[in-house]
């Protein structure tokens, strides 16, 4: 029994010294053949063959592409920097375009029917204005926009004239009688510096324009003629000089991109008497930034590949072409003096403070999902060193204890497949670029 017990004691014990001679045969105490770090930096960079074993972190790349440091001026949270959305294209979801004049919305409303990469595309017939945008198997609509619906709810039709009217628009389209609440609509938009929007409206109203078709609802009916008094007494208001443009007190030009985003109902509609206006003022601006900061998307005139960039990225949608910077504008080429541009602004202080507010707000979403794209990038790679990295320990492991060639060399091909990196949307550009054509 005793010599049993002793043989059963001296395996364990042979088996450690065993290990313990190999390992100081393969490691000397006075060599640095063999040295461990810590798990941060990688399990071990060298063994006793001197073949590398490449689990260390690899260094964090430049983000050169991002903006600059951005002064921050606003509080915003991490709630409002990570926009995603869960879009279900083939559920109930609806996108819904809020389509400010001169803010570059035409270029984008296209790009919305014509360039996204879909399991079923719109389909645009020639010669017609409205393309048909269906879900996949189903003939009802996900997109509700200029190109799409129709002016539905109105020409321009502003945030409180579609939160009011796309649902029951959407449910009659699509003959259902579903509750509102099943579906989920994401509004969209886009945003131009004021001055620049400004003097572009004035350019089309002087070729023509009106917009006298609008509906402007508000609270169940449209504004009456005291509330909204006309700036022209003819058909239209061509050949405006820009001085009686700005001289008009009921021009909609003046603010629109606020009027648009803002609750209107929150201040009496266009009943300007309902309220003083610097507190008028002070709710609407406040109303649009809300309604801005809790949009699904907006984009920026002036940054159309991260625009681009973060539509994708919001929406986990991608588009086929890369958008491309507007080049010349009419209202770039409009040369104005200072006095003239601080007139501008002053009748679109609310605009000017909105934009300030929509770029910083936009350029560190966009900075934060880069960084995030980043990490998530620098994960992959890690994964795929410490994967390839244990394939070739253990193949050459195997080799020096005398077996054959390795399994895991035959699998160099998968390392190059997952090398590839994902397509990047290049996001330097300049507001004098490219120009785009429909």
């Amino acid at each position: 029994m005793e010599e049993k017990f002793n043989r059963l004691i001296f395996i364990p014990v042979a088996a450690v010294l065993f290990f313990m001679i190999g390992y100081q045969y393969v490691c000397p105490a006075d060599s640095n053949t063999c040295y461990s770090r810590s798990d941060e930096k990688g399990l071990f960079q060298r063994y006793s063959s001197g073949l590398e074993l490449l689990y260390a972190e690899p260094e964090p790349e430049a983000d050169e592409d991002l903006p600059s440091k951005i002064t921050s001026k606003f509080n915003f949270t991490e709630r409002d920097l990570d926009r995603h959305v869960d879009f279900n294209i083939r559920g109930d979801d609806v996108m819904v375009f809020l389509h400010i004049q001169k803010t570059g919305g035409t270029t984008f409303g296209r790009h919305l029917v014509k360039n996204i990469q879909l399991e079923q595309p719109c389909d645009c017939m020639p010669g017609q204005r409205k393309c048909t945008c269906h879900r996949p198997g189903r003939a009802d609509s996900w997109l509700f926009s200029r190109f799409s619906t129709g002016w539905s709810c109105g020409l321009h039709a502003d945030w409180t004239e579609l939160t009011s009217c796309v649902p029951g628009v959407m449910n009659k389209r699509d003959k259902k009688s579903a509750p509102t609440g099943k579906r989920n609509f994401y509004y969209i938009t886009m945003l131009r510096d004021p001055v620049s929007r400004y003097l572009s409206e004035w350019k089309h109203v002087q070729r023509g324009a009106t917009w006298k078709t609008a509906l402007h609802m508000c609270d169940g009916r449209p504004p009456t003629r005291d509330e909204l008094p006309a700036c022209y007494g003819g058909e239209d208001w061509t050949g405006v000089p820009l001085a009686d443009f700005m001289g008009c007190p009921s021009n909609l030009a003046d603010n629109r991109q606020v009027r648009m985003l803002a609750d209107l109902s929150l201040v009496g509609c266009y009943n300007a008497s309902s309220a003083g206006e610097p507190e008028r003022g002070r709710a609407l601006l406040a109303s649009a930034k809300a309604n801005l900061r809790r949009m699904a998307f907006y984009g920026l005139t002036e940054f159309q590949r991260k625009t681009q960039y973060l539509f994708e990225r919001t929406f986990g949608l991608r588009f086929l072409r890369a958008f491309t910077q507007i080049n010349s504008t009419r209202a770039a080429g409009v040369g104005i003096s200072g006095e003239v541009r601080r007139r501008i602004e002053g009748l679109n202080a609310l605009d000017v403070e909105l934009y300030e507010y929509a770029k910083e707000l936009f350029l560190r979403r966009y900075q934060s999902t880069r960084q995030r794209q980043r990490r998530a990038e620098r994960l992959r790679r890690r994964r795929r060193q410490r994967q390839r990295a244990h394939r070739t320990y253990l193949a050459r492991l195997w080799r020096l204890g005398g077996g054959g060639a390795a399994e895991g060399e035959e699998e160099a091909g998968e390392d190059e497949e997952e090398a590839k990196a994902l397509e990047e949307v290049a996001t330097t550009e300049d507001y004098s670029s490219q120009v785009v054509r429909w």
